[in-house]
């Protein structure tokens, strides 16, 4: 068997950086203290070179691991991509980590590099007496100390590097990087992505959907550790010549005001929640005015707030689902077309079914289980065998989530598929529920879960958080929900509760609100 054709070499970051003309900017990064820089695409590639130069003098070789816990910044494009084209593996992990989870992911991925910027250095320590790792790189600030371990300064790490070597004869086949899930339950696991996967998205979404050109600008509140704002940030303007605007603080409404206003990007990326944030701001009408296109993914997004958050600012949203095993969105609102409640339709390059618990297609307008099946899909887990099998299923995807299809081919999100409620034998959908109490003046945040009656029958369950200052009682929220739901859908009890419990990332955690209104509900009186 031959070993490498080199008419069928790709490296996806000479393919995202090598092509473009080196004047154009390709960066615009927002610093810790607010100063800015601009990179282009020449600056880039010679870092990227660099940084895969040092990697190679580290001993670093092909399809070993290197773990990256960065803020949005050049640095972390420069490791990612420099990694890719030596044809290791990076591994971009939340900045939200805690010590004990660095650890656990550099051990699960055997990461022969670390590279930390420097809010996050503190959790170097934790490293210590993992057996695969060989360095530590920290961009900016204090160097810490690991035991046992060299901890390189970034432009020292550089400087050992030496000469450029050619880029690695990876194919579009080849391991290129991992992706971890957070999920809301059980032990994050890697997905593992290909070179190809990268331009597949470009060429899919960021074409069919976005459009996009060399002339957009991209700024993106979702972090590039996740898969949605992998493309965001890097894919999608890097496939293109674009450039790409870089926040390395934590988001909030009024700097992402600042942001837009004075960087003025043409496509604006973020998920529900933060579009709930940024309207309840008092952030001017006119904020949006630059950008063409707002993207959301990561949750449905309830139709009232498409809505509000539409007129106010006067911009059209593309909602979509996406999910870190298949890179990025699939099914997705379209510019002219997108409907208020409705996920959207079909990415072109994408396959979508819809099937009952035995597997079998369902008829549009019945409720199922949402698979999908496209070239970016991840190889699988890293070392999760069972996982992987029931997940990954031929050329089939199971997302997790129950959808319906439309006769016309839009879908719709009715909750993830262990969130669905069936009540007396019809279909209940959390999402419905919730949209609907949400329209309540008084409900701030509200989740709709299944709880177990006296005869072990699930029945809906609204769990309600008020507004500052609201006297609203569950008597009164069940009298508005009698005015406007068919009385199958009717929440069974509304609890009141101070706060809901959410994951590191925002991401609101129903098995732990169907633990706490199960745990509220058998409590004595």
């Amino acid at each position: 068997m031959d070993s490498f054709n080199a008419a069928d070499s790709f490296n996806a970051a000479e393919w995202m950086v090598d092509r473009h003309a080196p004047e154009r900017v390709a960066i615009t990064a927002i610093d810790l203290d607010g100063s800015v820089r601009h990179v282009t695409y020449g600056s880039l590639a010679s870092g990227v070179a660099a940084f895969g130069a040092a990697l190679r003098a580290a001993g670093t070789r092909p399809e070993e691991r290197v773990l990256l816990c960065m803020g949005d910044s050049p640095e972390l494009v420069t490791a990612f991509l420099g990694a890719l084209r030596i044809g290791a593996v990076p591994v971009p992990v939340s900045t939200m980590l805690k010590p004990k989870d660095i650890r656990m992911l550099a051990a699960d991925s055997r990461a022969r590099v670390v590279v930390l910027s420097s809010e996050f250095a503190e959790l170097a320590p934790a490293l210590e007496g993992l057996p695969d790792l060989a360095h530590v790189v920290v961009f900016e600030g204090p160097v810490p100390t690991v035991r046992g371990v060299p901890v390189w300064p970034w432009e020292s790490f550089l400087a050992a590097g030496g000469s450029p070597a050619p880029a690695y004869p990876t194919t579009a086949e080849s391991p290129a990087f991992w992706l971890y899930t957070s999920g809301t339950t059980g032990t994050p696991k890697a997905a593992v992505h290909r070179h190809g996967s990268l331009r597949d998205t470009a060429e899919t979404y960021a074409a069919d959907v976005l459009g996009i050109g060399p002339d957009d600008v991209c700024f993106s509140v979702a972090k590039i550790f996740f898969a949605y704002g992998l493309g965001n940030s890097l894919t999608f303007p890097f496939a293109v010549g674009a450039r790409t605007v870089l926040d390395r603080s934590r988001p909030n409404p009024k700097a992402t005001m600042r942001t837009v206003t004075e960087h003025r990007p043409t496509l604006f990326f973020a998920g529900p929640t933060y579009y709930a944030a940024l309207l309840s701001a008092g952030l001017p009408p006119d904020t949006f005015t630059s950008v063409r296109a707002c993207v959301s993914a990561g949750e449905a997004f309830p139709a009232p707030l498409f809505t509000r958050f539409t007129e106010f600012f006067g911009v059209e949203m593309l909602d979509g689902i996406g999910s870190t095993e298949m890179l990025h969105i699939f099914i997705s609102g379209r510019p002219g077309r997108t409907r208020a409640g409705a996920t959207g339709e079909i990415v072109a390059g994408y396959e979508a079914k819809i099937v009952d618990d035995d597997g079998t297609a369902v008829p549009d307008g019945t409720p199922g289980h949402l698979y999908v099946r496209g070239s970016s899909a991840a190889s699988g887990y890293w070392s999760r065998t069972e996982v992987t099998r029931r997940v990954f299923q031929g050329p089939w995807v199971r997302t997790g989530d129950t959808y319906v299809r439309s006769a016309d081919g839009y879908y719709s999100s009715l909750g993830r598929t262990d969130d669905i409620i069936k009540a007396g034998g019809i279909w209940v959908s959390p999402t419905e529920v919730e949209e609907h109490l949400r329209a309540h003046p008084d409900v701030a945040q509200v989740a709709v879960v299944s709880v177990p009656d006296e005869a072990g029958l699930d029945k809906p369950v609204a769990c309600v958080v008020l507004a500052p200052g609201a006297a609203t009682t569950p008597s009164d929220l069940s009298s508005f929900c009698r005015e406007g739901l068919a009385a199958f859908k009717r929440p069974r009890h509304i609890l009141l509760f101070d706060e809901m419990p959410v994951t590191a990332t925002g991401k609101l955690q129903r098995f732990r609100v169907r633990e706490l209104a199960i745990e509220r509900l058998t409590q004595p009186a």
